[in-house]
């Protein structure tokens, strides 16, 4: 069983859409995905409502903070933004680390619209980085 973790500043938008498309492309019996934030502001509902516009439902997730998987053995650590990977507080693990710093949604301001399709597009590049990053770890 590999562990992965999905790490972001609120656990809330970009670490979560990257947990659902990580649980979705893997075998739940292969991989467990967890994903925290240095802080924890709850699932963002655009998130939420933009995942199940691709097939994912996220809606029974839950923000979690970064210290309450201590005693986990990961494999693998994502950071998906820059302050998380800056804050990250350090801790024991032998687990490979990746970073890519994605555009915050939840920053986005416009018509509903306009911020619902900051939304998706977000959406889609963590789309193609989970499967680039499942391809290079070969999960």
């Amino acid at each position: 069983m590999k562990n992965i973790l999905v790490l972001c500043t609120g656990n809330s938008c970009r670490s979560q859409i990257a947990h659902g498309y990580l649980e979705f492309f893997t075998d739940a019996n292969q991989v467990k995905v967890y994903s925290a934030g240095v802080e924890t502001h709850g699932v963002n509902p655009k998130a939420i409502v933009t995942m199940k516009e691709d097939g994912i439902d996220i809606s029974n997730n839950t923000s979690n903070n970064i210290e309450e998987y201590f005693d986990v053995p990961f494999d693998y650590v994502i950071t998906v933004c820059d302050n998380a990977k800056e804050r990250c507080p350090f801790f024991p693990t032998q687990a490979q680390k990746f970073h890519y710093n994605f555009p915050d949604p939840a920053k986005a301001v416009g018509t509903d619209e306009e911020i619902l399709n900051e939304f998706r597009n977000v959406r889609e590049q963590i789309k193609v980085y989970c499967k680039d990053f499942l391809k290079s770890v070969n999960l």
